[in-house]
């Protein structure tokens, strides 16, 4: 299912925070944060001239976030990031001074920051993204978890030291028992999504995803004319087309934001014109997107940016996963997880939909850019999902 973005607000400009939130010197102060942790070098842009030609495409490039800082997904650069904002913060106010990013291993700094506990929800990837900041900063993490998070993820997130805490029900259900219980304990909330009343934080996440597209346009032979963006609540789809708006200016690419159907929030609420909540239904495969009510800040900006909405059906993203796992000849293998596919699996339907594809302006001049958000972050259900190890793709696209 697509719906056209009809909104009032369509073509508008952000409102000036959001926009100072991606402008060029945010991505600059969360780079210059990266270099303080492990695996910071940028991840791989993909060209996929084979499947390009296949799909009558000018050009397809992947953004492989599978690597990113070691831990597997884009949301590395955004928890963490937003963890270690906040600690340099809370220093110079302690100690009344300016605090330095490199001063965040200095003694003085970790002693304050060994006060604090930083709390979010996760499907599993930015809970792991909290850990490892709260890690490096000498901070405490509690991260609370949903019944549908699989114990492999559950397990790389307690690695870095994290107090685990389940939730029955879903995503959103976590997200309120973390607001819950960090006020009641005094934690600071590092979340993903956003509220009325809380948008400051989420923000700063949405600042750390940036990076990404600073590094794809670097790497790029042309700007792209269309993007394929999943959105769970909506912060990575949003981060990245208010990036795209503020560096490309009238030359932003088309952003299509795709989602499952079985949680299809962002959809449903350029259909009403509002932000709405859905209702849950059984999981979608594509879990890290599983997400029934949007973030209002993603929102906000999306009603403004993006071209469109549309739904996939559960096979969608396994499809891709396996089309990028046993490419074209000539295309090299990228291993993506269920719901680091959704992008390519977005692209994949709207082509498969000659109209909606016509609609878009997707052919011979097209040049589509899609991002791979995660890799095999659970590998038994990568491996259920394709048939294939992802330790088998990976050897195979270095042969």
């Amino acid at each position: 299912m697509y719906i056209a973005n009809r909104s009032a607000l369509r073509g508008a400009p952000l409102l000036p925070a959001d926009a100072e939130l991606f402008a060029p010197g945010g991505v600059a102060r969360a780079a210059a944060l990266l270099p303080l942790r492990p695996d910071h070098g940028p991840t791989p842009l993909t060209a996929l001239p084979g499947l390009a030609a296949r799909l009558g495409l000018g050009a397809l490039h992947v953004k492989d976030e599978g690597a990113r800082l070691g831990l597997g997904s884009f949301k590395a650069l955004g928890g963490a990031y937003a963890v270690q904002v906040l600690v340099l913060e809370e220093a110079a106010r302690r100690l009344g001074r300016p605090v330095a990013p490199q001063d965040l291993a200095s003694a003085p700094v970790r002693a304050i920051a060994a006060g604090m506990t930083f709390a979010c929800a996760t499907d599993g990837n930015h809970g792991r993204s909290v850990a490892q900041g709260a890690r490096l900063c000498g901070a405490r993490a509690a991260i609370f978890v949903h019944s549908g998070v699989s114990e492999a993820r559950v397990a790389a997130i307690a690695a870095f030291g994290a107090r685990m805490i389940r939730v029955q029900g879903s995503y959103d259900a976590s997200v309120e028992e973390a607001a819950r219980v960090a006020e009641a304990e005094g934690w600071t909330v590092v979340s993903d999504t956003s509220w009325p009343g809380y948008e400051r934080i989420p923000g700063l996440v949405m600042q750390g995803y940036t990076v990404l597209v600073a590094e794809a346009l670097a790497a790029l032979p042309a700007p792209p004319t269309h993007v394929f963006l999943q959105a769970g609540v909506g912060g990575f789809a949003a981060a990245v087309a208010g990036h795209l708006q503020a560096l490309l200016g009238p030359r932003m690419p088309r952003v299509v934001v795709v989602e499952p159907q079985r949680a299809a929030c962002l959809l449903a609420s350029a259909r009403a014109g509002a932000p709405v909540r859905v209702p849950e239904e059984a999981p979608t495969v594509m879990a890290m997107l599983e997400c029934y009510e949007p973030s209002r800040v993603a929102w906000r900006i999306l009603e403004r940016l993006a071209e469109g909405f549309l739904a996939l059906d559960e096979e969608s993203a396994p499809a891709a996963m396996r089309r990028l796992a046993a490419p074209e000849p000539g295309d090299p293998a990228i291993v993506a997880g269920e719901s680091g596919a959704a992008g390519l699996a977005g692209l994949l339907h709207a082509l498969d939909d000659g109209r909606l594809g016509d609609a878009l302006g997707l052919g011979p001049a097209a040049r589509v850019l899609v991002i791979n958000t995660e890799g095999a972050t659970d590998p038994a259900l990568y491996h259920s999902l394709t048939g294939l190890r992802p330790e088998a793709v990976l050897a195979g696209a270095r042969a």
